[in-house]
């Protein structure tokens, strides 16, 4: 199995549904230490300066991990947004996000991530003490000057170092976290994989019970997994797409029935049209 935390372009733009005419904010991410990769993917820290009486609407299609975001205003632990997920920025201000591995929801949290499929709840109610602590060191961090001593990769360090230094806590990963860790980085990698019948071959288990260690585990079901990779790969194309390209090849290409399959499927999670969404979203004509 190839190394799934390299921060891979392509992987990171499927993602994160960007405006191309948005400079509001910047985004710095980073790799997993070595030692947490079971654990985390990556960090990112965004750092914007919204003009007064204007917003900004950054808008992802979430991979199938838990969340940890740390701001001046919160520091919240999410479980899986299994819709499109939208965050408005205003104002000054900064993030530490930290993207978990599939694995790691359920150790951090300490329940069922079923119980917080598109839900979120503060750090010091899930965590007491030790949410409150890490919110605080993390907030200590990140006392700079205004956006431009937020954006400064050593502040970013003592931020992410604080997060890095909570997570050890949770280590080592069990089996059947680091089972969930490489189903999710098959369906990811594998565009051929299209059945929920091929995912539990791979697990060596039944349909039903991988359907059962998914919504434990993530709060999930294997044909979202699926659907969801689809859906990120639908979207880094049409905001790439390349001359002649149609939506029934790209519907045809992706594992879909047929373009209606497809249309439905992606307007359903992103409220638009793949054509609106191209137009909106892609490179200036």
């Amino acid at each position: 199995m190839g190394d799934d935390r390299v921060l891979r372009p392509e992987r990171l733009r499927k993602a994160h549904l960007a405006d191309p005419a948005d400079v509001s904010h910047t985004m710095s991410r980073y790799a997993a230490p070595d030692d947490l990769a079971d654990l985390l993917q990556w960090y990112w820290v965004p750092v914007w300066s919204v003009p007064a009486g204007q917003r900004s609407e950054q808008r992802v299609l979430q991979y199938p991990c838990a969340l940890i975001v740390i701001t001046q205003e919160y520091a919240r632990f999410y479980g899986v947004v299994t819709g499109m997920s939208s965050t408005e920025l205003q104002g000054d201000g900064w993030a530490v996000g930290s993207l978990l591995q599939p694995a790691a929801g359920s150790l951090v949290a300490g329940r069922t991530m079923s119980e917080l499929t598109d839900a979120h709840v503060e750090l010091a109610d899930l965590l007491g003490e030790r949410g409150a602590t890490l919110a605080a060191t993390v907030r200590s961090a990140m006392d700079a000057d205004g956006p431009a001593g937020w954006a400064e990769p050593e502040v970013h360090a003592r931020a992410t170092g604080a997060v890095s230094t909570f997570l050890r806590e949770h280590l080592p990963v069990d089996d059947e976290g680091r089972l969930v860790n490489e189903l999710v980085a098959r369906v990811e990698r594998d565009d051929q994989l299209v059945r929920v019948s091929q995912l539990a071959e791979a697990a060596a288990c039944s349909e039903r019970s991988l359907q059962r260690l998914l919504r434990r585990r993530l709060g999930l079901t294997p044909k979202w997994l699926i659907q969801r990779r689809r859906l990120q790969d639908l979207s880094l194309r049409l905001r790439e797409r390349e001359e002649g390209e149609t939506l029934a090849s790209l519907a045809a290409e992706l594992g879909y029935a047929d373009e209606a399959h497809l249309v439905r499927d992606f307007r359903t999670v992103t409220g638009w049209t793949p054509a609106r969404f191209g137009e909106r979203f892609g490179p200036p004509a």
